[in-house]
């Protein structure tokens, strides 16, 4: 035993002594020893001779480097830890400034550069495409410009540049243009009425319509049209739209008389894949009858776009010898600016897969030329873990990257993006996953907090497969595809496909084109503590063709389309939800599901819909359940409180429905808090609340899995967002235990 225990301690002794510090600072040399006195002078050296265990410290400073660690730790205790030395700011760029503009006409400039300046990458020749990509009829790369850090926007053509700022701006501002939705015609009682029937219009154009005549198209916010004479029959209690919507999606106000005259209903269309991909949308209203004037009024969300003002633009040219580059500098001389180009691919990533148990901590890094990173293709973000385990991002402010900020995506191979937009082909993608390791003991188990993301035109993290057991918390995510010049099926806050067993939790979430979206075997996921607002044209959370377990609490949903249920199998309980509700089947694609806690396939089946469970939320107009009455599967509802108009579900028993229950919602920004202003009247808690736990959760029909914890014990709601113990007899519905009552403010972030 004493001899055991001396040669424990040695071997403890030589884990220590081996564990070093390497040091890089802007000052030193490749050439030192990358000790604190002669230390490095890039981060890309250090990742070469590091081990297991040691330490790479980078002080204050640009470093203009691709970082490709060579090796990763050996076990969680035995890291490979990449930071920012300790209140200095360490900053990693994909981008070299550039000089030599020559100026050209009105406010543009040149630079001609030599194609040797790029090595064997060059990102402005380098089109962003793949599976699932829209460019909408032109080309983008994955080069850009940046002048005092911000980017300026790609132009179609060099003629856009040549002119003044924004004479040809109009056409980069999307909002500008339109494409919102369209509308083919309307039911109002028995009779159909074609789009082109309208009286009177703002703001609209027509289009021609696939399924015969005009249609309304390229609708904007704020635009409306009027029917006159419409014959709503005899008590006719909902009106029947057949609309179609390529991207963004919208809402649709039903009034009677005037654009802003009395709201009969709403009617909420997603994307439905393409603007001549009809569907029929059905908008409950208050039994009306009789011959009406009837306004259709357009409340789409806006985009986030860049106002036509600041817009300014940039072009660029590749020949055999030359890369020659447009841009736009207003009252500026590029030459005495910090003006950047994109260089790098990508600023931290490995260059194979396996490299496991790096923790990068409290960097920037930003201009990276990434690729666009659909599910079934390698996915390379500015920052990215390449088919890892066992990664922790912490601490950093990730942003401008081409299409993704970080990246926990699947390994490359001959197949990528081969799949031609099919569901059978990301079904052999998860074939050739499991071949290649995809399990719980190989991959993911990635930490992902307290980070800032943003300014990225795909999605601020996306991770097919490769996110798996893994946790996503505390992070900052906004200005997510703003600009949409391009689209595709990828654009997210948050873009996951297989998050298994996986947490996304305390998030902030604003300004992008759509929240979080959960696409495929989402399955043991958790949801909570999250807050998103301003999201849109899309919604706040999307969850697609998943037959769950999946647990979404505790959040608060205040964009106009809250949630978009395109899944079977969800649990919803205690959020706060701000905006619709939309429910659609799905029976087109067969889909995985697994075994609990598991990427062991069991079998695929196509999505009904329904079996969902909605325990203790509240919904405020124009939110509510009644979509679910369609639902194929039964769905469970209980303890949920509808405010402002919001319909409960049919089958639900004792809803609360206060006559006067508008809360008066509003969210405040004060520097990096954000506050939640809101009427909260004592009426409103459901007698009918109860604790929700594994036991009255049960299973799902298809997987027939319980929601529980990752390692298969019970869950209980029992704390609420912020924390604070609940009444396990009679919780208060949505988010927040007790939140006090008349006017309050309350601090969600």
């Amino acid at each position: 035993m004493k001899a055991f225990h001396v040669l424990f301690c040695a071997a403890l002794l030589a884990s220590v002594v081996s564990a070093r510090e390497f040091h890089v600072s802007v000052g030193g040399s490749d050439e030192d020893n990358g000790s604190s006195a002669r230390p490095f002078r890039t981060i890309l050296k250090a990742a070469q001779v590091a081990q297991p265990g040691d330490v790479v410290t980078v002080h204050e400073g640009v470093y203009r480097e691709r970082v490709t660690p060579a090796r990763g730790g050996a076990s969680d205790a035995e890291r490979v830890v990449y930071r920012a030395a300790p209140g200095e700011k360490a900053v990693i760029k994909g981008s070299e400034i550039v000089k030599g503009w020559q100026k050209v006409q009105n406010d543009t400039w040149k630079v001609v550069i030599p194609n040797g300046f790029f090595g064997d990458f060059n990102p402005y020749s380098d089109r962003i495409a793949g599976d699932w990509f829209n460019p909408r009829g032109r080309n983008h790369h994955t080069g850009a410009v940046y002048l005092n850090g911000h980017w300026l926007t790609e132009a179609a053509t060099l003629d856009d540049v040549l002119k003044g700022i924004g004479d040809a701006a109009s056409s980069y501002v999307r909002g500008g243009q339109g494409y919102l939705l369209n509308v083919a015609w309307l039911r109002p009682g028995q009779e159909r009425i074609p789009a082109a029937s309208f009286a009177a219009q703002r703001g609209i154009q027509t289009a021609p319509c696939s399924e015969g005549g005009e249609c309304i198209g390229w609708i904007e916010h704020g635009d409306w049209v009027r029917y006159e004479r419409v014959d709503f029959g005899r008590d006719a209690k909902q009106i029947e739209i057949r609309a179609a919507s390529a991207a963004r999606g919208g809402t649709i106000e039903i009034r009677l008389d005037a654009p802003d005259g009395e709201l009969l209903g709403v009617c909420a269309v997603p994307n439905t894949g393409d603007w001549q991909s009809w569907s029929s949308f059905h908008a409950r209203i208050k039994p009306t009858s009789g011959v009406k004037t009837l306004y259709l009024a357009f409340k789409g969300p806006r985009s986030e776009a860049a106002p036509i003002a600041d817009l300014r633009l940039w072009f660029a040219q590749v020949d055999a010898s030359n890369t020659t580059i447009w841009a736009q500098f207003e009252n500026v001389n590029p030459n005495d600016a910090e003006v950047e180009i994109n260089v790098r691919r990508t600023v931290f990533y490995p260059a194979r897969p396996g490299v496991n148990y790096l923790t990068v901590r409290g960097f920037t890094m930003m201009h990276a030329a990434t690729p666009w990173a659909p599910p079934t293709a390698e996915q390379i973000g500015l920052i990215g873990t390449h088919w890892s385990k066992g990664w922790i991002i912490e601490d950093c402010d990730i942003r401008y990257s081409t299409c993704v900020g970080i990246t926990l995506g699947k390994h490359g191979d001959q197949w990528d993006n081969t799949s031609a937009n099919t569901a059978e082909g990301y079904v052999k993608t998860i074939e050739r996953g499991l071949e290649r390791g995809w399990s719980k003991e190989n991959i993911g188990h990635h930490v992902v907090r307290n980070n800032r993301i943003s300014h990225c035109e795909q999605a601020g993290l996306v991770g097919s497969l490769g996110a798996v057991f893994s946790t996503i918390t505390g992070n900052v995510i906004h200005d997510i595809h703003v600009r949409q010049l391009f689209t595709g099926a990828e654009m997210a806050g948050i873009k996951l496909h297989a998050p298994i067993d996986t947490e996304i939790s305390r998030n902030h979430i604003y300004r992008t084109c759509r929240g979080i979206w959960l696409d495929w075997m989402t399955q043991g996921t958790r949801v909570t503590r999250n807050l998103l607002h301003d999201n849109g044209p899309s919604e706040d959370l999307f969850v697609e063709v998943n037959h769950g377990p999946f647990l979404v609490d505790h959040n608060i949903f205040l964009s106009p389309i809250a949630l978009f249920d395109m899944s079977q199998g969800g649990a919803y309980a205690h959020n706060l939800f701000a905006g619709r509700v939309v429910l659609r089947p799905e029976l087109s694609r067969e889909t995985p599901f697994h075994k609990p806690h598991s990427t062991e396939v069991a079998g695929l089946l196509n999505i009904a819909g329904g079996d969902d469970r909605f325990y203790n939320n509240v919904f405020v107009h124009p939110g509510g359940l009644a979509t679910y009455d369609k639902a194929a599967r039964p769905v469970f509802a209980e303890g949920n409180v509808y405010l402002q108009g919001a319909e409960p579900y049919a089958n639900e028993p004792d809803c609360v429905r206060p006559a006067q229950s508008d809360p008066g919602l509003r969210i405040v920004e004060q520097g990096e808090s954000v506050y939640l202003h809101a009427r909260v009247d004592p009426s409103w808690h459901n007698p009918r609340s109860a604790l929700v736990t594994t036991k009255r959760l049960g299973q799902t029909v298809v997987s027939k899995a319980a929601y529980e914890n990752p390692d298969g014990t019970p869950l209980a709601l029992s704390t609420d967002y912020f924390g604070k113990k609940r009444n396990e007899t009679a919780p208060c519905p949505g988010p927040f235990e007790d939140p006090g009552e008349g006017q309050v403010t309350l601090k969600v972030w």
